[in-house]
């Protein structure tokens, strides 16, 4: 299982992370009002929910910018561990990324370092099926097994329901403890649906009104 020191860093979608982080409700909806008060000192917003003494690193508005910067993150806890030894603990970072990412240049440079270095860091696809408005059969290559894109840098992966909270736990936890304990890197493609539309204006054209009511 994690513990509060591994590192998270994740997209916009970042105010479940934090709460579950350990942010305070205050502090997260103060950000979101731009008060002073909040995380980030009402600078950020909504997409940019960060907590330094709670080790989350961020919600990140440009697509997958959070990638590499999660293998960087990986990476300064492995150097301080066996370089510095400033910790004997072993950690690992969680790197959130939506199935849109999976398309940017910056996902594949980082999973190739990660491979290339064995660092500790999971990426985790939140694969809501839609990215912004494209069906992943149409917008990316392998949709149909995402394990492919981990295999071609050495990553270990697995395909996850992220439907169900327990479930989840049962098979996310026993992997995070083989990759923590032999830190290297893990993908994880998680399973979901969207119910909603990307936001406020989307006209949710991408599909039919018969797999919305479905």
């Amino acid at each position: 299982a994690t513990v509060k020191e591994d590192p998270v860093i994740t997209a916009y979608r970042d105010h479940g992370h934090a709460l579950a982080r350990g942010m305070s409700a205050r502090a997260c909806m103060a950000e979101m009002f731009g008060k002073i008060t909040g995380c980030a000192k009402g600078k950020g917003g909504s997409m940019h929910m960060f907590d330094r003494p709670n080790q989350l690193y961020g919600g990140h508005g440009i697509v997958g910018a959070q990638t590499p910067l999660g293998a960087g993150l990986a990476f300064a806890t492995k150097y301080k561990r066996e370089v510095m030894k400033e910790t004997e603990q072993k950690l690992i970072c969680l790197c959130y990324l939506g199935d849109g990412a999976l398309n940017q240049g910056a996902l594949h440079e980082a999973m190739n370092l990660a491979g290339l270095y064995s660092l500790p860091v999971i990426y985790i696809v939140e694969n809501n099926g839609y990215s912004m408005g494209t069906s992943m059969e149409r917008g990316t290559t392998m949709a149909h097994d995402l394990r492919k894109k981990a295999d071609a840098y050495g990553i270990e992966s697995r395909v996850i329901d992220g439907f169900d909270i327990l479930d989840l736990y049962d098979e996310f936890r026993p992997f995070v403890d083989v990759l923590r304990e032999e830190q290297r890197p893990g993908f994880v493609d998680l399973k979901t649906y969207r119910y909603l539309g990307h936001s406020m204006s989307d006209p949710q054209k991408y599909r039919t009104k018969e797999e919305v009511e479905g």
